[in-house]
């Protein structure tokens, strides 16, 4: 592999190549029931004249149950369904159609295996995207199998489909209550509201509702709750206009805790002939609702310009469900037909959907590929979590990318960890699975399959700097190798810097601090982002659980840090400074935390040496203890009427003659003069400082306050 100055890392894979049927897009398996008979391959040779067509492609493939998918295929022009059954588990290798059971696959496939197809099984039925007809001219959502009777969008009206090339399609919880469940679309066509500007292409997105029966006396088996918006994805420019990523090449739907609103990743290339790009977009479920209920597209004036409609809209509104949650309507069958009327002549929405931020989140322009296919995975980190892109390319290549926050959630950076040379013969990329049981991501193109680990540490080198500057969420150095990072893992020693990558501060240790029993000591710990919040936990033993900081009198949280105003035994541990913004969650510092006996003389030998200021630089041996607790005294009282209090106390030791406070102050270098001058001198300096601090307390309360400079907190 090669590294770059940007720690990217490129890889050329030799993985083996395995032709499988299963995976939407290939072609003619080797297995009976799937294979064309020779009558039916001998009229597609009559009909079309394309010999290499004439095989079986198959276009979906579904888990039915635990013992059989659901496959189906264009069957040389002559589409095709079956259920295969797999087994309980892979070691049973079973792979098995009863010929019996292979049914027509109409409205479930195409015909030609150029055309795209995008299914959905939810139970045991099937929505398809699909083109229903040999000459790919009637374009069709259609519902099938199941016991609801089958239900396809409105025929040959391009309102609601014009030349679509379908590319996902996904069910979508709306509430706790099914009835209101939906199914989304995703597709590009030919935009009908593109006036003037040729043929453009957009890219969109469409509901229904699960529960469509159709209508009762118009729109019979035709959905009555389809509607469909523009998906937009774009750069916005300097001069105000944007740059756009006009076709949707791929959809992927990144769960989330909450069913109701999972992540929409998507990924655009541009059609056009100048501009050469990629992007990434990301969308959410709420902005996507919100446009569904916003403004409908409407045709009217003297040019049929389209406008949003103002007039009254019929109840229920189009597009909802017949549900409890919403009306009291049963069925689309009981919708009126004012209603129906208006679903049938208003599919298109006014607004679009914009991605979150309103830009994409990675883009590459003006290079040799387009991206194809996503697949992304979210992995939980030391600093919080990430999701990890999979983006596959028309060359054969996958980049693994993330984003990471700069200084907030609003400025994000992107940042490419790896990219794989997965096919040798640079086929394009037409299929990507995430199987985070096994941490694989399988790729699949023309020509075969590949399994491709998720993630490959040790290529990150052998040195803790490396495997930090890599920044892979999954990876984190233990010590001695950059291996897969695991958050439930007790192993203390892990280090791992997704968000900075700052192999200093990552690769130094952890930081160590004294702190003497009965006294106080300060943990700093300052954000960079002034709107983080900041919380601190506490660890024992590195076997014993995290715990939050108990914040009381004694132990204080400021803006700064954390103030322990008087150390206790059981403060020994671990500390973990956190900070937290916008839901992402890093760790800042970690502090171990050691407590010297106030009654020792010794410190430990790895503490660091205090020596006496007055001695010339060498430790003071005699009377330390006496030393140290006047000290730690100055720092526990910053109070300056209480400091007054202790200075004197300390002075009048001097004056008592003793020996042994001497000894504590010797002059560097000459021998110790003389008592009664030195302190003479001495307490005159500080009846200097008492009338400096009387003059500052005077000024202070004048009500005037100096003009140079803003009087400070303590004063």
């Amino acid at each position: 592999h090669t590294h770059t100055h940007t720690h990217t890392h490129t890889h050329t894979l030799s993985y083996r190549h395995r032709n499988v049927c299963v995976l939407p897009g290939h072609k003619d398996c080797h297995n009976s029931a799937l294979t064309v008979d020779p009558g039916t391959r001998q009229c597609c040779h009559r009909r079309t004249g394309r010999g290499s067509d004439c095989v079986n492609y198959v276009k979906i493939v579904h888990h039915y149950n635990r013992t059989h998918l659901y496959a189906c295929g264009t069957g040389a022009f002559h589409p095709t369904c079956a259920f295969v059954e797999v087994g309980h588990r892979m070691e049973d290798h079973v792979f098995r159609i009863d010929p019996s059971k292979v049914e027509d696959g109409k409205g479930k496939s195409p015909y030609d295996p150029r055309h795209n197809a995008a299914s959905v099984l939810i139970g045991d039925e099937l929505y398809a995207g699909v083109a229903t007809d040999l000459m790919g001219r009637d374009f069709t959502i259609f519902r099938s199998l199941g016991k609801r009777p089958s239900i396809r969008t409105e025929q040959h009206d391009s309102r609601w489909l014009n030349e679509p090339k379908f590319v996902g399609s996904f069910w979508v919880p709306e509430s706790e209550n099914p009835d209101d469940d939906k199914i989304f679309f995703f597709f590009r066509e030919t935009a009908v509201e593109a006036q003037g500007l040729g043929k453009s292409t957009y890219s969109r997105i469409g509901q229904l509702c699960r529960n469509d029966m159709g209508g009762q006396r118009s729109l019979v088996n035709k959905w009555t709750t389809f509607l469909k918006t523009r998906l937009i994805c774009s750069v916005p420019g300097a001069d105000g206009s944007d740059t756009y990523f006009d076709e949707l090449r791929d959809v992927f739907l990144l769960q989330t805790r909450d069913k109701k609103n999972p992540l929409v990743y998507t990924v655009f290339s541009t059609s056009s002939s100048v501009f050469k790009g990629s992007a990434v977009c990301l969308y959410s479920m709420n902005d996507i609702r919100r446009a569904f209920l916003g403004p409908f597209a409407h045709k009217e004036g003297p040019n049929y310009q389209w406008v949003p409609f103002q007039g009254k809209v019929p109840y229920p509104r189009p597009g909802m469900c017949p549900s409890k949650t919403f009306g009291s309507f049963e069925s689309t069958k009981g919708f009126p037909d004012d209603v129906i009327q208006f679903a049938r002549h208003h599919p298109l929405m006014y607004n679009p959907v914009y991605p979150m931020s309103r830009r994409p989140i990675f883009v590459r322009t003006n290079m040799d590929y387009s991206f194809t296919q996503i697949a992304v995975d979210r992995v939980n980190a030391a600093d919080g979590q990430y999701d990890v892109m999979f983006i596959g390319t028309d060359k054969g290549t996958v980049l693994k990318v993330i984003s990471v926050p700069k200084e907030s959630w609003n400025n994000m950076e992107e940042l490419l960890l790896e990219e794989l040379e997965v096919f040798k013969d640079a086929s394009s990329i037409i299929n990507m699975q995430i199987s985070s049981k096994r941490q694989q991501l399988y790729v699949g193109s023309d020509t075969g399959i590949v399994q491709v680990p998720l993630h490959r540490c040790s290529v990150y080198g052998k040195a803790c700097a490396e495997c930090c500057l890599a920044r892979d969420p999954y990876c984190a150095w233990d010590g001695t190798s950059c291996t897969r990072y695991l958050p439930n893992t007790k192993r203390r020693f892990r280090r791992q810097d997704v968000r900075n990558g700052d192999p200093n501060t990552l690769c130094s240790g952890e930081k160590k601090l004294y702190g003497v029993e009965g006294s106080s000591t300060f943990l700093e710990c300052i954000p960079k982002s002034l709107q983080a919040r900041v919380t601190w936990t506490f660890q024992k033993h590195p076997q014993n659980p995290r715990v939050e900081v108990h914040l009381d009198d004694r132990i204080l949280q400021t803006d700064r840090g954390l103030l322990i105003r008087r150390v206790l035994k059981r403060d020994i541990g671990i500390y973990q400074c956190h900070a937290m913004e916008h839901g992402f969650t890093q760790i800042l510092l970690g502090i171990t935390l050691e407590v010297v006996p106030s009654t020792s003389s010794n410190l430990p030998s790895d503490a660091p040496v205090r020596v006496d200021p007055r001695s010339g630089g060498g430790p003071s041996m005699t009377n330390q203890k006496l030393w140290y607790r006047d000290f730690m005294q100055l720092v526990d009282h910053p109070n300056l009427s209480t400091v007054d209090q202790i200075c004197e106390q300390v002075w009048a030791r001097k004056n008592s003659g003793s020996d042994q406070v001497d000894k504590i102050f010797p002059a560097p270098g000459k021998d110790v003069p003389p008592l009664g001058p030195a302190v003479h001198q001495t307490n005159k300096k500080w009846k200097h400082l008492q009338e400096i601090r009387k003059g500052r307390n005077r000024r202070t309360h004048d009500g005037k306050p100096n003009p140079r400079a803003p009087r400070s907190a303590g004063e």
